[in-house]
């Protein structure tokens, strides 16, 4: 699996005290939780994998800026959703809502990954499947049957 981004990501698009605020479930430390940080970006890495396998041969290894934008959304969300009693900011939902929307364009080919050379990254080309033509149920022809 690859980490798409960092807790240094995230704190460039929120506030270090949010960040300490999201992740520090002790009020008497000023201090960012690493533990709850991590989890939060492996659980967006590990979303990302699972939108792009089969599609795209993992672990990525080149660096991605949109994988890199996407990270950061989920990993934001995710720690956001941790505090129950604090109401997700809409835009936080929204950039939620996009980074699903385009791991799906990711998963169908709509969109294709490019690195930050601006070099396409090929893909595996279509499912993998275990099916074969002989597995079909039905063939072709319409069947009529009468009972």
């Amino acid at each position: 699996m690859s980490i798409y981004c960092t807790s240094e990501d995230i704190e460039l698009q929120i506030s270090k005290a949010s960040l300490i605020q999201l992740t520090n479930d002790n009020p008497e430390q000023d201090t960012v939780d690493e533990v709850v940080c991590e989890e939060a970006l492996i659980y967006s890495s590990t979303l990302i994998d699972g939108y792009l396998r089969g599609k795209y041969s993992l672990p990525l290894d080149t660096h991605f800026p949109l994988l890199r934008t996407i990270a950061i959304d989920l990993s934001i969300y995710r720690l956001y959703s941790r505090r129950i009693y604090v109401e997700i900011p809409a835009t936080i939902v929204e950039n939620y809502k996009n980074a699903i929307k385009t791991l799906e364009q990711l998963k169908k080919g709509v969109i294709t990954l490019q690195t930050e050379d601006k070099e396409e990254v090929k893909t595996t080309g279509e499912y993998r499947s275990n099916k074969t033509v002989l597995d079909r149920l039905f063939n072709k022809r319409v069947i009529n049957i009468e009972y």
